[in-house]
């Protein structure tokens, strides 16, 4: 890298001095390991290529294991990851699920035959209930260290990290209910996977807190499209003015049962997806959704999964980050009502 301009692009993109900038990518000691992080991810996202020397190092491999990419959030999730590994010298192997194809356990043999040092699991086998957990418990035998994303296990012995569930819920139907809507469902995935758990059980509190709503109308069914379309067809034959939905995929399809019967969302109904996925805020309407924490839980998972790597001492407690409810046009007043009640 040359001249002082683009020296001040990158401190600026990382928050740090020019100076730091220069100790790094000259790489010389005396700089933390998170300021070293940031100043690499800043070169990266402005299109700079590393020096020979700070790029041609590497520490190792680690596994990435994420579930199919047709839902945008894994990919979001496997992007955060991949370049948080990278920038801590790992070269990360990506190893991605769909229906009829690897499974997981295949995708963890190949890994340990190429000697892997750790795996991230993205919502795996380890988020769904019905799975036996022993398979973690024979990686913890080996030695192998491994984080878990989205799905704690108190029957397996690794850190985790997931979005509070319950909390995202709250936040959603404080929202609707500010808004002035009283019938309100929830559309969610199987009820096996522990996210979804978490989400039905905090649907239902919220629902009894602002709402004094003991039963509320929920649907389970498939993080899909076809799954939100389903579900929001059933939702409002319920009478719901409001739906919330287990993911993004999901409220697009409960954007399209209601279309299909003549209604306008959302001054029919509103709609309240979850994730953020990419491009979700360019939807027609634009989606009111519930942001995961994507960049600080990778960041997170990866920094305990190379300090255990490297021999130290690490928690297995699950770790809850807080999420944001990003509120666009895909939610308004209940029909009738015209201004925020509570």
């Amino acid at each position: 890298m040359q001249g002082r301009t683009r020296l001040t692009d990158v401190a600026e993109q990382a928050g740090v001095s020019t100076a730091t900038v220069s100790r790094v990518l000259n790489g010389k000691p005396g700089v933390a390991a998170e300021t070293r992080r940031a100043v690499l991810a800043a070169l990266d996202l402005l299109g700079y290529e590393r020096p020979d020397k700070l790029g041609a190092r590497s520490a190792g491999l680690v596994g990435l294991v994420v579930p199919e990419l047709s839902n945008p959030v894994f990919p979001a999730f496997a992007q955060a990851v991949e370049s948080m590994l990278a920038i801590d010298g790992y070269t990360p192997l990506l190893c991605t699920q769909s229906p009829g194809g690897t499974t997981e356990d295949a995708y963890v043999e190949m890994l340990l035959e190429h000697g892997v040092d750790g795996i991230v699991f993205v919502s795996g086998l380890h988020a769904d209930t019905h799975a036996d957990p022993s398979r973690y418990l024979r990686l913890r035998e080996r030695g192998l260290p491994f984080v878990l994303l989205n799905g704690h296990n108190p029957a397996i012995d690794a850190p985790s990290f997931s979005t509070d569930d319950r909390g995202s819920m709250d936040l959603a139907v404080r929202h609707l209910a500010s808004q002035g809507h009283r019938t309100v469902g929830l559309a969610v995935g199987p009820d096996r996977f522990v996210p979804a758990q978490r989400k039905r059980d905090g649907f239902r509190e919220a629902m009894a807190t602002y709402l004094e709503v003991a039963d509320p109308a929920v649907v389970t069914t498939l993080f899909t499209v076809e799954g939100g379309l389903s579900a929001g067809s059933m939702l409002l034959d319920a009478g719901c003015t409001a739906v919330i939905c287990g993911s993004d995929l999901m409220a697009l399809g409960v954007v399209r049962a209601a279309r299909s019967r003549g209604l306008r969302v959302p001054e029919d109904l509103s709609v309240v997806g979850y994730d953020d996925s990419a491009l979700i805020a360019f939807t027609d309407p634009p989606l009111t959704t519930i942001r995961q924490p994507v960049g600080a839980m990778c960041q997170a998972a990866v920094t305990t999964l190379v300090a255990e790597i490297g021999g130290e001492a690490v928690p297995r407690s699950d770790l809850l980050f807080v999420p944001e409810l990003i509120v666009r046009g895909s939610t308004a007043a209940a029909p009738g009502l015209t201004g925020t009640l509570i």
